[in-house]
């Protein structure tokens, strides 16, 4: 399993704008093959924070409907991010 997780930061008074146009995306993607689970959402303190989460079966998957990435008027509002891929060997019950 891949777990890719982490914050985008985005252009000042661009959050709810990436959000909603992010909405169409994360539907896709949870109906996608291979996908657990694919959350962005508006960080709680930093207004201008989004997290990202997403948990995929494989490599091939994550891949298949990443493509070229985010679309450009969705680059166009992020200003940074940090946001990694975690390969899970083992998982069990928290």
């Amino acid at each position: 399993m891949i777990i890719v997780s982490g914050t985008l930061k985005l252009r000042p008074g661009k959050r709810d704008a990436f959000l909603a146009a992010s909405f169409e995306a994360m539907k896709a993607a949870r109906a996608a093959a291979g996908c657990r689970a694919f959350v962005v959402s508006a960080d709680p303190i930093e207004v201008d924070i989004v997290n990202v989460h997403e948990e995929w079966d494989s490599e091939e998957a994550l891949l298949r409907f990443r493509g070229e990435g985010p679309p450009a008027d969705l680059r166009g509002m992020i200003a940074g991010a940090n946001v990694q891929r975690h390969y899970v060997a083992k998982s069990g019950p928290a």
